[in-house]
Formats: structure tokens, sequence, C-alpha cells
């Protein structure tokens, strides 16, 4: 149970990672066009079963939509999420404690690789933005900017999970 906490306390860890490294990457022109209203909107319409929209920038903003897509992005796409890190690296990957620490942080980098699949196939399809967030907001790179962002992800649940080792 305990790898599950700190996975859980990394995702945590990793999603504030995520934010200021989107902000930052924002600021050089590297955007996924997506924002926490948006995440807010595409949860809250799960009430009404609208899983996907034909573009939710068009669909019109809910009551309470900002504060649902921190929830969201926080607890199940931070935390949430980082419950698989255990399953994947502990479990399949297991290496020798010495080295636990020095594995984590890989693995977290490549576990950040891998959640940028989410975005790519799930998250961006349903916005209406097609896969990789092609039909994206004017400007966005959807492909770039996720990759980025996960990255640091990764990192957060990598260096919560070394630490607990």
């Amino acid at each position: 149970m305990e790898p599950f906490v700190f996975a859980f306390l990394g995702g945590l860890l990793g999603a504030l990672l995520m934010d200021i490294t989107e902000t930052y990457a924002a600021r050089v022109g590297v955007s996924s066009g997506v924002n926490v209203a948006l995440i807010g909107r595409w949860v809250l319409g799960w009430r009404e079963g609208r899983l996907r929209h034909a573009d939710i920038r068009q669909a019109p903003a809910l009551p309470a939509e900002t504060a649902m897509g921190w929830a969201f992005h926080f607890l199940i796409g931070g935390g949430g999420v980082a419950l698989l890190y255990p399953l994947l690296f502990t479990s399949l990957f297991a290496l020798p404690a010495g080295l636990a620490p020095i594995h984590h942080l890989v693995g977290g980098l490549l576990f950040g690789l891998a959640t940028s699949v989410l975005p790519w196939f799930v998250l961006l399809p349903c916005f209406g933005w097609g896969l990789w967030g092609r039909r994206g907001p004017p400007g966005s790179d959807a492909l770039l900017a996720s990759t980025v962002s996960h990255l640091p992800y990764g990192l957060g649940v990598g260096l919560v999970m070394a630490f607990a080792s």
C-alpha cells in the first residue's frame, strides 16, 4: 500500500511541476491550447453523458468549471494516474534497493513521457481537436506541449518514489 501512497503524492508534485513548466513554455510560444476551465467544462459535461465535443471552446461556459478543472487535474490527472507507476516500475522493472533512487528518476521521466499519450489520444480528441490536437487553437502545438509538460510530471513521481525508497 505504501508505494501507492508515495506515487499519489508524487503525482500531486508532478502536476504542480507540470503547471510551472506549462506556464514557462507558454511564454516562449509552446502551448497546447488546453486550460483548466476547458478541462472542467469537459468533466462537468459528463453529467449529461457528453464525453466528446465538436470543439469544446464553442460549448457554453459552466458554473464552477475552473474549480472542477483544477480538482480533476490534481486528483485524477496528477495523483490518480500516478497510481499506475508502482504497478509498472516497481513490479515489472524491480531493481536492487541500492539502485532504486536512480531507477525511479529515470523511470519517472519515462513514465511522464508515456503519460503524454493521454492528452494525445483521449483529452484532445474529446475536445474535438483530433489526435495529437492537430485541430486545436491557432498557434498551439499540443504534441510538443504535452511532451514538454509531462516530463516534469513524471519527474515529480520519480523524485517522491526515489525519496521513499
